[in-house]
C-alpha cells in the first residue's frame, strides 16, 4: 500500500513537473535561450530528449509513449488520410481567390526558396512538430494518464497545448496586423488559443485512436508546413 502511494506521488510529481515545463517553455524560456531564434531547432531537440529520458527514468513505457511499433501500420494510416484532407484543403484555398488571402502570412512575404525549404524541412518538422508532438501527445499525456481518467488528460493536455500558443499568436496577430488595439489582440489571442487547445483534443484523440504518435505528428506537420507552403505561394500569386 505504502510503495503504491508511493509510485503514484511520483507519477503525479512527474507530471506536474512536466506541465509547468511546458506551460512556460513556449511563452518564457526558448525566447531567452542563448542565439534565439537561430537556436530554435537545436535547444528544442534537446529538450525532447530531456523529457523522453525524464519519462523513461520514471518507468513510462514505449508503447505508454506513443512509439509502439504495432500501432505504426494505423498511425500511418490515420496520420495519411488527414495529410490527404490537409492538403486537399490547402490547394482549395489556392485555388479559389477570395480564400487566398486567408492563407497568405506577412512572416513569409518576399521569402526565397531556402529559406521557405528550411522552415518547412528543418525549423516546422525538428523544432516545432517532433517537439510538441513527443512532449505533449507523448510524454505529457502518458504521464496524465497514470494519475487522472483518460479523459481528464486529454482535457489537461489541449489546454496547456492552447496556453502554449500564447506568444506564437500574438507575434502572428501582430507580424499580420489583424488587429488594432490591446482589445483586439487579447481577443486575438484568447480565440487562437482555444483554437490550438481544441487542435490538442484531436491530436490526442488520433494518438489513442491508432495507439501510435505518428498519426498526430503527420496531421501536425502537414498543417504547419503545408501551412507555410501555401502562405508563400498565397504571397506569390496575389
Amino acid at each position: 500500500m505504502h510503495a503504491r502511494a508511493g509510485g503514484r506521488r511520483g507519477a503525479l510529481l512527474f507530471a506536474a513537473s512536466v506541465a509547468l515545463l511546458l506551460g512556460a517553455w513556449n511563452n518564457v524560456v526558448i525566447t531567452r535561450m542563448p542565439g534565439y531564434p537561430q537556436s530554435y531547432v537545436p535547444v528544442n531537440l534537446a529538450a525532447t530528449g530531456l523529457v523522453l529520458v525524464g519519462a523513461r527514468c520514471v518507468g513510462v513505457s514505449w508503447p505508454e509513449l506513443g512509439f509502439d511499433p504495432r500501432g505504426a501500420r494505423a498511425g500511418l494510416r490515420w496520420g495519411g488520410a488527414c495529410v490527404a484532407v490537409v492538403a486537399a484543403g490547402y490547394a482549395v484555398g489556392l485555388v479559389v481567390p477570395a480564400v487566398r488571402p486567408l492563407l497568405a502570412d506577412a512572416r513569409l512575404a518576399g521569402a526565397g526558396s531556402a529559406e521557405i525549404a528550411y522552415q518547412t524541412l528543418v525549423r516546422i518538422p525538428l523544432g516545432t512538430v517532433l517537439w510538441e508532438e513527443i512532449a505533449f501527445r507523448g510524454v505529457l499525456l502518458a504521464a496524465l494518464m497514470r494519475v487522472v481518467a483518460p479523459r481528464a488528460a486529454v482535457a489537461v493536455s489541449a489546454a496547456l497545448f492552447g496556453i502554449w500558443h500564447i506568444r506564437p499568436t500574438m507575434s502572428a496577430t501582430t507580424a499580420n496586423a489583424l488587429t488594432d488595439g490591446s482589445g483586439g489582440l487579447v481577443v486575438a489571442v484568447l480565440l487562437g488559443c482555444a483554437f490550438t487547445a481544441a487542435a490538442g483534443v484531436l491530436f490526442a484523440w488520433l494518438r489513442l485512436r491508432s495507439g501510435s504518435l505518428l498519426a498526430p505528428v503527420l496531421l501536425h506537420l502537414a498543417t504547419n508546413s503545408l501551412g507555410a507552403l501555401a502562405a508563400a505561394a498565397a504571397h506569390r500569386l496575389g
